[in-house]
């Protein structure tokens, strides 16, 4: 059966990628307009030209023979996918699937567990809200409890640890705790969340401490990792989270949406695919009947192939994306995200006579994600200065509390309409910060560019120019 796809390396052969500087002589390479300034690579992602072509390749492909390619060269093009990522992050192919975002795959392990009475879920202050909402639900559904556990940023690494042993231990201990026998109802930790890099705001946690502690006290590790494959090396042979999904459309050069689910082999008989479909193994009744004429294939691996027709082809493109990463190096690429991103705030932060949220030991900053804060905070409840400025010893205009909504909306949405660019801005411990995202088609002049920006927009709301 003739496969109908064009192999990305002759795109990439045309493009010389590898010759191409870092800035804005990359930034040609990918589809933005050209009068938008790419400041927010961390909310959505994006890829190159190159990657687009592949993607256009196979949506193309499933229109010119759609049966031959649902049914049988899309089954052999997304095994290719998966192999290819086992690959890049060192972890057996039988325990890579896809899944279409990150909090797809935090649903799915959420919603497939079984909880018992006295089950807790921890996870921190700073999670991320579709996730905190996810646990709601499960709360609202089953007999999990979630706590929350209180973590005022910017704080060690050690404090962060030794915050979820604590907690661990204060809630009964983990259930999976070797010589700990559990009495029916008994509070215990059965799963910890925590993320690999913290979405708003962009800190890097001490992701590989935690998923060894969990290993320690008998308590599965959940990490979301919506921000870690291709934003920082992650080596899951070495992790060995029990639960891991990272979006591979944020940092890894592919189109959304598309998300690596990890699940040990040790962790698979937890976990159904979500939604449910055709690979689903009951407990009684219809037996497994696969998807595909791959007999060979897990029961657990069948589950996620295919779960209902929708345009899948974006996890077609990871070999691609992979591909154009290749063709750069992976360390090039890495080293460039981190330091652009940190150049980046520094240059916001000293334009607007701030600093940027880091620990002493510089951690919360190693990664291409870093918080600038702005000169501007909310006055809560009539403290008349924010937490973090009282800490710093400067000066900070307030805003009411009951404005605080549409000072951010208004930070917003001016960006997108007058300035034809985007920064992530959110309050934190009282005070506005910029979420600033390094990327390899930005340098200083795209930094400094924000800086003015978010410069004119601050001294519009200090002279009541801004409506909101």
């Amino acid at each position: 059966m003739a496969d109908t796809v064009t192999p990305i390396t002759q795109y990439l052969e045309a493009l010389d990628i590898k010759n191409v500087p870092f800035g804005k002589e990359m930034r040609k390479k990918f589809l933005f307009d050209e009068e938008w300034a790419p400041l927010n690579h961390g909310s959505f992602g994006t890829y190159p030209a190159v990657v687009r072509s592949a993607f256009l390749e196979y949506q193309l492909a499933s229109e010119r023979r759609p049966d031959q390619f649902v049914r049988y060269d899309f089954p052999r093009h997304l095994d290719i996918s998966r192999a290819a990522l086992a690959s890049y992050l060192n972890a057996p192919v039988e325990t890579i699937v896809f899944v279409p975002n990150a909090t797809t795959g935090i649903n799915t392990v959420l919603r497939s567990l079984r909880f018992v009475p006295g089950d807790k879920i921890l996870y921190f202050n700073f999670i991320y809200e579709a996730c905190r909402k996810t646990i709601n639900y499960v709360e609202e559904t089953t007999p999990l409890e979630g706590i929350n556990i209180p973590i005022d940023l910017p704080a060690t690494e050690d404090d962060i640890v030794n915050a979820l042993r604590k907690a661990i231990i204060e809630h009964g201990g983990g259930v999976f705790a070797k010589d700990q026998e559990r009495k029916d109802g008994e509070s215990r930790v059965r799963v910890a969340l925590f993320d690999t890099i913290v979405s708003m705001p962009g800190v890097r946690l001490p992701f590989e401490k935690l998923v060894n502690l969990c290993k320690d006290l008998g308590v599965l590790s959940l990490v979301d990792g919506a921000h870690g494959v291709g934003h920082v090396p992650i080596d899951l042979g070495q992790l060995d989270p029990d639960f891991f999904v990272s979006n591979c459309h944020k940092w890894l050069y592919v189109p959304r949406g598309c998300a690596v689910f990890h699940v040990p082999l040790r962790n698979q008989h937890l976990i159904t695919s979500s939604p449910t479909s055709h690979g689903f193994i009951p407990d009684v009744g219809t037996p497994f009947t696969p998807s595909s004429s791959d007999l060979t294939k897990s029961q657990w691996v069948s589950m996620f192939e295919f779960v209902g027709t929708v345009d899948s082809s974006p996890y077609l493109c990871v070999p691609s994306g992979l591909a154009f990463r290749k063709s750069i190096g992976e360390d090039k690429i890495f080293s460039y995200l981190k330091s652009s991103a940190n150049r980046g705030a520094t240059i916001i932060a000293e334009s607007l006579g701030t600093d940027i949220l880091d620990n002493a030991e510089g951690t919360l900053t190693d990664c291409a994600l870093v918080n600038v804060r702005l000169p501007i905070g909310v006055d809560d409840a009539g403290r008349h200065i924010s937490a973090l400025e009282a800490e710093k010893g400067g000066d900070v205009f307030l805003v009411a509390q009951k404005q605080a909504f549409g000072v951010t909306e208004y930070l917003k949405i001016t960006m997108v309409e007058e300035f034809n660019t985007f920064i992530a801005v959110l309050v934190y411990r009282g005070n506005w910060y910029a979420r600033v995202s390094g990327q390899i088609y930005l340098e200083d002049e795209d930094f400094e560019f924000g800086a003015k920006v978010l410069k004119e927009l601050i001294q519009r709301i200090k002279t009541g120019a801004a409506v909101y």
